[in-house]
């Protein structure tokens, strides 16, 4: 690879043309995954730990403790995302758009994340994943559109790909961060360094492109905030794009919520706690052996449409294994399969998504708002998963109503014009 050149004036909001280094991508990467170190350690063992500290006398289960605090930062993630990501594309710092705002909020993280290990209850608990979400969105809106800034397309499969691998050891090394220092007050600590150190390799070594004040559109409310609405019809492919991400990701979302309890109640697995870690880590496994490839591979062919439609339809085969063949090595089929398609949607997906983004100055706030169509499926799928499983006849319906849903996502693709 070509090491990176600084593009012509206005640099910020120029087509990149010269492909990115490998030290690029890779701290890049490594900024990523800091980031999602600092939300998966909570969110896998910390948070989960302290609720049932918490719980008794409070009035409620360390279960509902728990869904009352991950739903709140919910909430605030979805608002948090485009909303960063439309300040950083007006932000005119010396130190570019989006450095400014991975600096403050990784470090707004580090320190919510200290707040958690302190905290003494429900509500200080709820409080500090609320920072922690907000901050960590506010540093990840910037990381991603850091990619259609001076990521090429043609290379954009390839770069979304280590973003994915990287975002996949986040979740593993913030779980063992969590698990091996010994507490939860000192795995808070242990995944805030990490968060903070992690992006130093970037915004030391790799300076961001800047907006100059002419370049800036001018200050108006109004703008502002009707600008998070992207009609469908006026920028029909980014709505088919958001469209088709939402569903594919809904339907990964209703195959995780009750994995649990099918292990359990359906399939009578001996300790389903295990089972539960020994169908993420085949997951993983195969996830991780596609991510990088399936992205390379769609930049030297020079499309996307195609791996997008196939993983998301092998992705629909594999849920829908989990409704004929419900059996313990079913399952282990199911997710393997499952992380294969996973694994090359996750890249080729992405950078799609830059591919239709209707205008450089908006970059930032665009990818926010696509990301919405990442978080809100963890709100939608209990409310369509919990009346399938109670009334509607059980996992065999909702396995085969996801991977309806996933295959609806991956057909809806091809509605998508302005890209091969």
């Amino acid at each position: 690879m070509t090491t990176t050149r600084e593009p012509a004036e206005p640099g910020a909001l120029a087509e990149p043309v010269d492909r990115v280094g490998r030290g690029w991508t890779s701290a890049l990467s490594l900024a990523n995954g800091a980031i999602w170190v600092g939300w998966y350690g909570p969110l896998q063992i910390l948070l989960a730990s302290q609720a049932k500290d918490f719980a008794p006398g409070s009035g409620m289960s360390k279960e509902t403790m728990l869904a009352w605090v991950t739903g709140v930062g919910a909430v605030v993630s979805l608002a948090a995302n485009p909303v960063f990501g439309a300040l950083s594309d007006r932000t005119t710092s010396r130190w570019g758009r989006r450095t400014p705002w991975i600096v403050a909020g990784t470090a707004g993280g580090a320190l919510s994340l200290l707040v958690l290990a302190g905290a003494g209850g429900m509500w200080t608990m709820m409080l500090g994943w609320c920072l922690v979400q907000l901050t960590l969105n506010a540093a990840f809106a910037a990381v991603t559109a850091a990619v259609p800034d001076r990521v090429p397309r043609r290379q954009r499969g390839s770069v979304g790909g280590w973003l994915g691998a990287a975002q996949i050891l986040g979740v593993v090394g913030g779980t063992g961060l969590a698990t091996a220092a010994g507490g939860v007050g000192a795995g808070y600590v242990a995944c805030a360094v990490f968060t903070a150190l992690g992006v130093l390799p970037y915004v030391l070594r790799y300076p961001d492109l800047r907006l100059t004040a002419e370049d800036r559109p001018p200050w108006s409310w109004r703008a502002f905030l009707t600008g998070f609405w992207l009609s469908p019809r006026r920028y029909p492919d980014l709505g088919w794009a958001w469209l088709t991400r939402f569903l594919i990701n809904l339907s990964n979302s209703l195959v995780l919520l009750y994995l649990l309890y099918y292990l359990r109640d359906r399939l009578h697995y001996s300790d389903p706690d295990q089972g539960v870690l020994i169908l993420t880590a085949v997951n993983g496994l195969t996830l991780m052996a596609t991510v990088v490839v399936g992205g390379v591979w769609s930049d030297r062919v020079g499309r996307r449409k195609p791996f997008v439609i196939w993983s998301g339809m092998l992705m629909a085969v594999a849920t829908a294994l989990l409704s004929v063949w419900q059996t313990w090595p079913g399952a282990l089929v199911a997710s393997a399969v499952l992380g294969v398609g996973f694994g090359v949607f996750t890249s080729v997906d992405f950078a799609l998504m830059t591919d239709v983004l209707p205008k450089a100055v908006d970059r930032g706030k665009d990818l926010g708002v696509i990301n919405v169509a990442n978080a809100l499926p963890q709100v939608a799928a209990p409310a369509l998963a919990a009346p399938i499983v109670t009334y509607l006849g059980g996992y065999r319906v909702l396995y085969l109503a996801a991977a309806v849903i996933g295959l609806a996502g991956a057909w809806l693709v091809r509605r998508i014009r302005g890209v091969d």
